[in-house]
């Protein structure tokens, strides 16, 4: 245990103060709500640009690629996203920022690639998409791309509470072999450096987001699991129900922040 604290100490030395952008700074103002801040706010003015941009946001790339889809036929039962709902700028704007919510079929927890892997199955009798895939990707930041600019608005009570619970106890417990908390990077140390990175609340509005880093667009998911490897923790499969419910726990923390998707990350 000894041995474990020192290497967290040395881990956590390496944090200093780094000034981010100010709730007064116009260019910023929207991305921030009380004292929420958006991964946008943490960013340098060129990233920033590059985000606001949709000729230079790289993640237009997967949003043409997921109205495509949209559009096309799969399945057994002949049908495309479009056959249901029409154009999504309509039937699908808003719908994102309420993701993760409770299935009223199941009774259980989705996020929106489950909502729309479950689109997929049950009413057009076309195979899933697999976590991470090109395809799964383009379709959710396409469909999440119509809710842009709209606050994030997630449920957390009823039968929501439970998997809220659940996230906020995922989140703030420490593990793996640097015994460090999503709560310590995000919560403690939030607007300050460590190494090269900004550490950021966290916040997920922007998701998926082209990151520098990955040169590729991708899921929350895949930064929860980023991030597990960075502290020596087990990441977990996609999907799976803790991982879900740190989402919604996550969003919740970023109530009211705008949907950016596809953002630009560091």
């Amino acid at each position: 245990m000894i041995a474990l604290a020192a290497v967290t100490a040395i881990v956590l030395s390496w944090v200093f103060v780094r000034p981010v952008a100010s709730a007064t700074d116009p260019s910023v103002a929207k991305y921030i709500v009380g004292d929420e801040k958006s991964g946008y706010v943490y960013l340098d003015a060129q990233t920033r640009a590059m985000e606001d941009d949709d000729i230079s946001n790289p993640g237009f790339l997967w949003v043409d690629k997921g109205k495509t889809l949209w559009n096309t036929v799969d399945g057994s039962a002949g049908k495309s996203c479009a056959a249901c709902h029409g154009a999504a700028e309509s039937s699908m704007k808003g719908l994102a920022a309420t993701y993760p919510k409770i299935d009223p079929h199941s009774g259980k927890l989705i996020d929106i690639e489950q909502r729309i892997n479950q689109e997929r199955t049950q009413r057009m009798g076309a195979a899933p998409f697999k976590w991470e895939s090109q395809e799964l990707l383009a379709l959710t930041a396409y469909v999440k791309l119509q809710s842009r600019g709209l606050p994030v608005n997630v449920a957390t009570g009823g039968p929501a509470h439970q998997y809220w619970l659940a996230g906020k106890q995922y989140y703030e417990t420490r593990r793996g072999q640097l015994n460090m908390s999503c709560a310590q990077c995000h919560v403690e140390y939030a607007g300050q450096h460590l190494r090269a990175d900004t550490l950021s609340q966290g916040q997920i509005n922007g998701f998926p987001a082209y990151r520098l880093k990955w040169q590729t667009i991708g899921s929350v998911q895949r930064r929860f699991r980023s991030c597990n490897v960075k502290i020596r923790a087990q990441p977990l499969p996609y999907g799976s129900p803790e991982y879900v419910a740190l989402e919604l726990y996550i969003a919740s923390r970023g109530q009211g922040l705008p949907i950016e998707t596809p953002a630009v990350r560091k």
